[in-house]
């Protein structure tokens, strides 16, 4: 989910996640260089962990009938930074 500064929040589904951020794919556009409040779940040895950090924009695409939509983590915690290398392994 994404709470885009002065929006609601949005569901979107994750297709890529590295250690400086994650591809969604939206209904609605995002124009890079938006920040927010980002909050998702990953399944780290079978357990769902939830990791809430800021995020940008970084681009936008129109794929088929949704956007594709770039974030890029902004100064993420050290949980959630060893949450994603752990889930990365």
């Amino acid at each position: 989910m994404v709470a885009m500064d002065g929006m609601p929040p949005y569901q979107g589904r994750t297709i890529d996640i590295c250690p400086q951020g994650l591809s969604l794919h939206f209904d609605h556009k995002l124009n890079p260089g938006q920040t927010g409040q980002m909050m998702y779940e990953i399944f780290i040895d079978g357990k769902a962990q939830v990791l809430t950090c800021r995020c940008k924009v970084s681009h936008c695409i129109f794929s088929g009938d949704q956007f594709k939509i770039g974030f890029q983590f902004v100064n993420p915690d050290a949980a959630v930074t060893a949450a994603i290398a752990k889930y990365m392994r």
